[in-house]
């Protein structure tokens, strides 16, 4: 009790956890059909993964900001830092879906865990290269896991085993159930840890620390060892389709279909501003929340927003029996727009106010992804899968950079991010309503002549 009353933040968890479990209950995966053979091995190789791989994620989520300032970087050098991970991410997202897709989904997700095992480590040094060069592998990172885990798996399911898309619906709502829970719990983990030890400089060393902020660190390197190991033992390899004439996939392929196919590119533009907007939460939240006397549980905090996003998780499991996706994702535009209007007129004034717009926001968050999963998985075809969800990450990349650069402060960076929102609900309109064509879709992929 004395715990739950350290705060406000304390206070809220409880509260927040019953009503979470309460719609994870309402709400638990349920499948409409009788596995086939194979389904729940499947299954199983690929949740087992993803929950090692994207706790990992998380873990190193919560102190970003903090550690940095806590190095003595000013918020614009903290930006700059924040700018570098968005900026290698973008880039990446040009080629890292061809590469997967023409040398194997499998690879791509072991580099993942390479990459963001090497980030992990580099946040142990305060020397600004070395900081900088782990947001660059972050970046890198970030682009894999969001893309060719789901790819391989997509690919599993459809192309590979031949699953039905109910089942495919089954297993992305048991995704993202996973994801969140142990998000929640990577939160409390990352803040039992910081407040277990002090931040120390190693003895002798320059600018080497351990301990205190680095600690969630260690926990995500752990964390990506053992995905490592059980996707290079336990994963099949997958690939994208070549094309016709046996040339090797080429990034015009997937700029070509996007710009001839309508749903494609409304869904870009969702995707784009939704997930930017997203990133610049990411950025924005720890010092919306500081206050002159103290600093939030950042861990604590963290999880809150995690519990937030399992309840519109649950949310997206509910409405989705009687509401379709399309539906769906205008009315989680809507809230978006309102937690951002509401966050830029409390962010400099009122903390309460701001941390309750920032849950709306994750709330949406939950309910996102899964909406826009099944989404893609009906739009996008399978032998451009790769390139096409990392082409959506490119001017999602662009809109980070701009807004992070931008001196300007957090509130006219939500007030703007609400407006964009509002023109990705304008783009919810007609998505997914173009006759579907099979013939006509995968000849739309191949180069205009």
């Amino acid at each position: 009790m004395q715990w739950l009353s350290q705060s406000a933040y304390h206070t809220v968890l409880l509260p927040a956890l019953a009503l979470t479990l309460l719609l994870q209950w309402l709400a638990r995966p349920a499948a409409s059909e009788k596995f086939p053979p194979g389904f729940r091995k499947h299954l199983t190789k690929y949740l087992i993964v993803w929950v090692f791989c994207v706790a990992a994620d998380w873990l190193q989520g919560p102190y970003v900001y903090a550690l940095y300032s806590a190095y003595g970087y000013s918020e614009h050098q903290i930006a700059v830092l924040f700018v570098t991970g968005y900026g290698a991410s973008g880039v990446c997202s040009c080629g890292i879906g061809s590469l997967a897709d023409r040398f194997g989904r499998k690879r791509c997700c072991l580099a993942y865990c390479v990459l963001h095992a090497l980030a992990a480590m580099s946040m142990h040094w305060n020397v600004h290269a070395i900081l900088l060069l782990g947001r660059v592998l972050a970046g890198a990172g970030t682009s894999i896991l969001f893309s060719c885990f789901e790819c391989w798996m997509v690919s599993e399911h459809t192309a590979r085993h031949k699953f039905s898309a109910n089942l495919l619906a089954y297993t992305f709502s048991l995704k993202f159930c996973a994801m969140y829970m142990v998000a929640v719990l990577a939160g409390l983990g990352a803040q039992a840890v910081v407040d277990s030890s002090k931040l120390t400089v190693l003895e002798g060393s320059v600018g080497i620390y351990y301990g205190g902020y680095t600690a969630p660190y260690d926990l995500s390197a752990a964390m990506l060892l053992v995905g490592f190991c059980i996707i290079a033992t336990c994963w099949s390899e997958n690939y994208g389709q070549r094309s016709e004439t046996g040339s090797k996939l080429l990034m015009w392929d997937t700029v070509n279909l996007l710009i001839q196919d309508r749903d494609c590119l409304r869904l870009c533009l969702l995707v784009a501003i939704f997930e930017g907007s997203m990133y610049v939460f990411v950025s924005n939240w720890t010092p919306a929340l500081e206050s002159e006397d103290t600093s939030p549980p950042h861990g604590l905090v963290f999880s809150l927003f995690m519990l937030a996003a399992t309840c519109g998780s649950s949310a997206a499991t509910l409405s989705g029996r009687f509401i379709s996706p399309r539906r769906q994702l205008r009315i989680i535009m809507l809230l978006c727009v309102l937690s951002f209007a509401l966050a830029s007129r409390s962010a400099c004034t009122a903390i309460g106010y701001c941390l309750i717009a920032f849950m709306m926001f994750e709330f949406c968050v939950g309910w996102y992804f899964p909406c826009v999963g099944i989404a893609k998985s009906e739009i996008v075809p399978d032998r451009i899968r790769g390139s096409m969800y990392n082409l959506f990450r490119v001017p999602l990349n662009v809109l980070v950079l701009v807004l992070l650069l931008t001196d300007i402060n957090s509130d006219s960076r939500f007030a703007f991010c609400s407006l964009l929102l509002l023109l990705a609900m304008l783009a919810t309109f007609g998505l997914g309503t173009k006759p579907k064509s099979s013939d006509t879709r995968e000849v739309s992929c191949q180069p205009a002549v």
